[in-house]
């Protein structure tokens, strides 16, 4: 039996030529000694209104056996595209519904190569699932996540710390190049912006607490309010703020990018430590610059309350300073500057594990940016707010 489209075949048989009416896509099954054979003549176009569906019922009404063999005889084909590919893969399902081996071996190779392309057998679509889980199994999801990421950024600290302990005994991958960069980027550059705003914090502080001062007459404990708060607090917030937004998201942006490039992973091809050779220099120059930092913008802010102090009270520049240094202990100082440590430990880290597990687009050059920046000042306050409770506990 020979199969032909009805409807297109009807509507171009008036008007076709013989030619083209022997070119026109046709196909027939027969029964043969070996089983059954397909054969197919004419062009099979993707773009022609010619092609057909191959039917499931032509294999079973030949009443095929079960482990008999299809056979594809294209001896007739003139043309194909990717039509043709559909068609015999409308075949391939049809003969896997009858219990036929569909054999291909007489088509063109590369017909049987893009054939090979396909599924076996059609996929159906998986019903649909409600993807709303129970608030149990929510906190256990962010539960384990956290527990993860907590068990690899471990991993990534004890990986930094074994390269510093490599580099005490010149053993290290880290250069003294990047190490010095690094230290420039993360303390003199940063100096004008730390100047600015502890310079106006401080003077913040001083216009706030002389408004409020002076009604009980007690000025002159403005030096003491400046002071303590700068050396306690607000200076070590504020430079680490700073530095969370300026130094910590550039070290995940640049991280991020040579993950893009492929440059971390040909360090882990050739043998380089990342830690030491990339994290190493960028964590160890934010922890020894952020200390001093702090210690400048603790006199800048106490400088930023003696000016705005100098035009609104009658003291003498002598007398301020004394009655600063007088009213604030060392301990203070002490206190804000472990503080910094931590606090540049802890950015310098999150940026690098961020920039780490960063995507490998563009785009995710930004959101690892991003990502620092916000873990780095929400991280920074979280830290100063244990800071307090424990400083508190031990009388500090």
């Amino acid at each position: 039996m020979v199969h032909r489209p009805s409807v297109p075949m009807t509507q171009q048989a008036s008007s076709s030529s013989p030619a083209q009416a022997a070119s026109s896509p046709s196909w027939s099954v027969d029964n043969t000694s070996t089983g059954l054979s397909l054969t197919l003549n004419g062009e099979w176009k993707a773009l022609s209104d010619e092609l057909m569906q191959f039917p499931e019922a032509a294999l079973t009404a030949a009443s095929p056996k079960a482990g008999q063999s299809l056979l594809i005889d294209p001896t007739g084909l003139k043309g194909w595209d990717s039509g043709f590919i559909m068609f015999l893969w409308n075949v391939k399902q049809a003969a896997f519904q009858a219990s036929l081996v569909f054999d291909d071996r007489s088509l063109p190779s590369s017909a049987q190569r893009l054939l090979a392309l396909l599924p076996g057998k059609a996929g159906h679509p998986s019903p649909h699932q409600d993807a709303r889980e129970g608030i149990l199994a929510r906190i256990g999801g962010t539960t384990l996540d956290i527990l993860q990421e907590i068990s690899t950024s471990s991993s990534l600290l004890l990986d930094v710390l074994r390269g510093a302990f490599r580099a005490l005994r010149g053993k290290s991958s880290m250069r003294l190049k990047d190490l010095l960069v690094d230290v420039w980027n993360a303390g003199p550059s940063a100096l004008l912006i730390v100047s600015i705003v502890n310079f106006l914090i401080g003077a913040i502080l001083a216009f706030v607490g002389l408004l409020e001062l002076r009604k009980f007459a007690a000025q002159i404990y403005v030096t003491n309010l400046v002071g303590i708060a700068s050396a306690r607090e607000i200076s070590a917030i504020m430079t680490a703020i700073i530095m969370a937004g300026r130094t910590g998201g550039a070290y995940a942006a640049r991280i991020s990018t040579m993950q893009g490039n492929e440059e971390i992973d040909a360090l882990q091809v050739t043998g380089i430590s990342v830690a030491g050779y990339i994290l190493l220099p960028s964590i160890l120059s934010l922890i020894l610059m952020m200390p001093l930092l702090y210690l400048y913008g603790t006199l800048v802010a106490i400088f930023g309350g003696f000016v705005v102090s100098m035009t609104m009270m009658d003291l003498s520049p002598t007398g301020y300073w004394l009655s600063t240094f007088n009213g604030v202990e060392l301990s203070q100082f002490a206190f804000g500057f472990i503080k910094a440590l931590f606090f540049a430990g802890f950015i310098a880290l999150a940026a690098c594990r961020i920039g780490l597990k960063a995507g490998r687009s563009a785009a995710d050059v930004g959101i690892a940016a991003t990502r620092a920046v916000v873990i780095g000042i929400v991280g920074v306050i979280a830290l100063d707010a244990i800071f307090a409770v424990l400083a508190n506990a031990v009388g500090i």
